[in-house]
């Protein structure tokens, strides 16, 4: 069942990661290479996968940040707000996104309901096509796995691709990356 079950999960994936899903990391690599801080969220899961995105963004040498943490700076012109809505709506994600434009930020928006409230209203749309908690129930659901973990699957595999573009933009080595760990473990 195990082998079964990962095959089917491998499948699930790969339409994640077709071309034309791939061909959208090359602007948002742009973006995010050209701004001066970057600030991350998401809920739950989701939220897990952009904590994820923002260490490594720290470890490119970006001024990257996660929400809520006592030392985010204030977002303002020149500055993105990077969040998951990956049902297309969270009030909270909403909130903060008004917060950031009104001050003058960009939003990016990664999701799999581009149709979505916080989409809609977004600068930059990042569409991954995987089931979330906004179509996992009966004839909707296309996944094997509970919930919204397809997409939050996908998130990490889209973000560390997302990582090697920015890497060989900013002409950095895995160890140049590495440096920027801590070493406070």
């Amino acid at each position: 069942m195990t082998a079964i079950a990962a095959d089917t999960l491998l499948d699930e994936l790969r339409p994640g990661l077709a071309p034309e899903v791939l061909a959208q990391i090359p602007p948002l690599s742009e973006e995010i290479g050209t701004a001066n801080r970057i600030c991350c969220d998401g809920v739950g899961r989701e939220g897990l996968m952009m904590k994820a995105l923002a260490m490594r963004l720290f470890h490119l040498g970006c001024d990257a940040h996660v929400v809520g943490d006592m030392t985010t700076p204030p977002v303002g012109s020149g500055d993105i707000l990077l969040v998951s809505a990956g049902p297309g709506h969270f009030s909270t994600i909403a909130a903060l996104a008004d917060v950031a434009r009104n001050a003058g930020g960009r939003v990016i928006c990664v999701t799999a309901e581009p149709d979505g409230a916080v989409p809609r209203a977004a600068d930059h749309v990042v569409y991954l096509p995987a089931q979330t908690m906004a179509a996992d129930q009966g004839a909707a659901a296309t996944s094997i796995l509970p919930m919204g973990s397809l997409y939050e699957a996908l998130m990490f595999l889209f973000f560390e691709l997302l990582v090697l573009d920015l890497r060989d933009r900013r002409d950095l080595s895995p160890d140049a990356m590495r440096a920027n760990h801590t070493n406070l473990e």
